[in-house]
């Protein structure tokens, strides 16, 4: 079983492979890692012409030992990714779903 300190390299290690995948030089990828509340995320920042590139892509916050995945904004998903890397589907919930929705999933309710 994976501890709290793996599932925080996994998911920093994710973002910032990710951040590098930027398309569009006139777009900044940035990671935000808030460790002592365990918060994660991608933020795109930037102009393309005169239209704003800003927001998450990503958005992971671990609670209560399970991986909140809060903001997906990938084709592949980062709970499939966390899936490869070992993680138990049972520890990660797909926050971005609505509650009532979760039990139809793999992943954990809550």
């Amino acid at each position: 079983m994976a501890t709290i300190d793996e599932y925080r390299q996994y998911i920093k290690n994710l973002l910032t492979a990710r951040a590098k995948l930027v398309w569009d030089k006139r777009i900044k990828a940035e990671t935000i890692f808030d460790l002592e509340r365990d918060h994660y995320q991608l933020m795109y920042v930037g102009w393309i012409d005169s239209k704003r590139v800003y927001g998450p892509v990503l958005h992971l916050d671990i609670i209560d030992g399970k991986i909140w995945i809060q903001q997906d904004g990938t084709e592949v998903g980062i709970a499939n990714e966390l899936v490869e890397l070992g993680v138990p589907k049972h520890d990660i919930v797909l926050g971005f779903n609505p509650p009532k929705l979760r039990q139809y999933t793999d992943f954990a309710v809550g």
